[in-house]
């Protein structure tokens, strides 16, 4: 019997209080249906479907500028977010990376926008929880209820048919936690089918050369047992920290697939679960790290996404993904060392070519099937300065590089600073051409672009004739500025665009 560890150990609610805590959290949600958690545990899945045969990478969110947007002109029809992660330790709230909230993350890195654009593209979005680092989820939450709610404000804010429980570390050894997570997800499996909904569940666990470790299987099992519909596990052929005898990290991975096949064959028939016509490949995933791995001795070539691609489709795996869409791209000949990882490039000769597109090969015939909410028909919204997210795009403004505009209807972020030139959506300007990437449409419930204004007499009005050194603060239209560098009759207002060589910024941005 295993030790149970975690953060909250040995709470456990009595049947009465977990019925209520779930009705409580439903009707807050304003789920129709009640389906008890408890309800999982005695219902296992006797079955497992085949799903679809596809590719999605993984996108950092965190590690992304605005302007950049991944979508299927990247060979991947879906794109999986990562990582939504506890606040702290103790606090059950979802964060991406620690670093932003949802709501924060609406605003500071438009993601909401990003994610109906993403779907106005034709690609489907996925979320996945955990990762690497911070604490996940359900190691934070201290109930089921708690957890589910925690979970439900990321399925219904983005609107997710489809997730990723990537287990690692503390986050994979933690016993209690993995039974929590099994019930919660359970608990709105049976939720979303009851209302004619379905939710995709895969887990994501680390591999070595001989399969899933001890922990990893632990954590299949706990899944399945607490009911979860689980459409397959996905294996990180990455980062192995052993001796691969001078065989390349396709061989490596073609092993540890062959040998978590067999691992899950055994499981699926442990528990009594049947597999599909295609075997346990049927429910396995591969995700390699592409290019420099982690290990300085271990580089995933383009040569080896062939080859793994090749493997991967004779076997009629489920699913293959990448870490990570950020870094598929060669680095440019100003990054020096090539053995330490870098999370906006590949670190390896990519001859042209993207990973996502030799991985995708085979698989970006199928999607991954879901409930994806079809993109509402959209009117642009008319430009007016009023109402406007954004300031409205000026071919007499300078813009710096991140800083967001409106146009005809859409929000659109500058790659590098640009003053003039074509308006945003010039329509025959190519991606290497346009200083502009399409972030999303201007949404009817977007707040209206305002400056933080200051009380009359705060700072000293701003004069046209008067010499300004570096630090000085002034008042210009009942908004703060504060000088970068000494300046004279420069307007204060062209720091809101040009952050670059504007001699001033607004006092809120210190």
């Amino acid at each position: 019997m295993s030790v149970r560890t975690g953060r909250h150990p040995g709470k456990r609610l009595s049947p009465l209080r977990v019925l209520i805590g779930v009705a409580v959290v439903l009707a807050v949600t304003g789920a129709a249906i009640v389906v008890p958690w408890q309800l999982s545990r005695t219902a296992p899945i006797t079955t497992a479907g085949a799903g679809p045969h596809w590719f999605g990478g993984y996108f950092d969110v965190t590690a992304a500028p605005v302007s950049e947007q991944p979508n299927a002109s990247d060979a991947s029809d879906t794109v999986v977010l990562a990582f939504i992660v506890a606040q702290s330790d103790m606090s059950c709230v979802p964060t991406w990376g620690g670093a932003y909230g949802l709501r924060q993350a609406g605003s500071e890195l438009d993601l909401d926008r990003r994610v109906d654009q993403m779907r106005r593209d034709g690609t489907h979005v996925a979320v996945s929880f955990g990762g690497a680092i911070n604490t996940e989820l359900a190691s934070a939450c201290a109930s089921v209820p708690d957890l589910m709610k925690a979970y439900s404000a990321v399925l219904d804010r983005y609107d997710i048919t489809a997730i990723d429980l990537d287990l690692e570390g503390e986050n994979l050894a933690d016993t209690v936690a993995a039974e929590r997570r099994a019930d919660a997800v359970a608990a709105l499996q049976q939720q979303r089918e009851a209302a004619g909904g379905r939710l995709d569940v895969w887990v994501t666990l680390p591999v070595a050369t001989d399969g899933l470790t001890d922990e990893g299987l632990q954590a299949v099992r706990t899944l399945l047992r607490g009911g979860v519909d689980l459409a397959g596990v996905n294996v990180m052929t990455m980062n192995y920290g052993t001796d691969l005898n001078r065989r390349s990290l396709a061989d490596v991975s073609i092993e540890a697939l062959e040998a978590t096949h067999d691992q899950l064959a055994d499981i699926y028939a442990e528990l009594r679960i049947g597999l599909p016509a295609e075997g346990a490949w049927a429910v396995l995933g591969a995700t390699p790290m592409i290019g420099q791995n982690d290990i300085a001795s271990e580089v995933f070539t383009i040569d080896d996404a062939r080859e793994l691609n090749a493997f991967a489709r004779k076997a009629k795996l489920a699913r293959l993904s990448m870490w990570s869409l950020n870094r598929d791209r060669q680095c440019g000949t100003n990054y020096p060392d090539l053995s330490v990882v870098s999370d906006a490039c590949s670190g390896v000769d990519q001859a042209g070519l993207s990973f996502a597109g030799v991985l995708a090969n085979g698989f970006d015939g199928e999607r991954l099937e879901s409930d994806d909410p079809a993109p509402t028909p959209f009117t642009p919204v008319p430009d007016d300065p009023a109402t406007s997210p954004y300031p409205i795009w000026s071919p007499e403004t300078s813009y710096s590089a991140g800083v967001r505009v409106v146009w005809h209807g859409y929000v659109y972020s500058a790659k590098w600073w640009v003053t003039g030139g074509p308006q945003p959506d010039d329509p025959i300007a190519t991606a290497d051409q346009t200083s502009w990437v399409l972030v999303g449409p201007v949404m009817p419930d977007d707040e209206p672009f305002a400056l933080p204004t200051l009380p009359a007499g705060t700072y000293p009005e701003w004069s046209e004739t008067q010499a300004f050194e570096k630090g000085a603060r002034v008042m210009f239209e009942g908004v703060g500025y504060r000088a970068k560098w000494w300046t004279l009759g420069d307007l204060p207002s062209d720091g809101i665009t040009d952050r670059d060589r504007s001699p001033w910024a607004l006092i809120d941005e210190e």
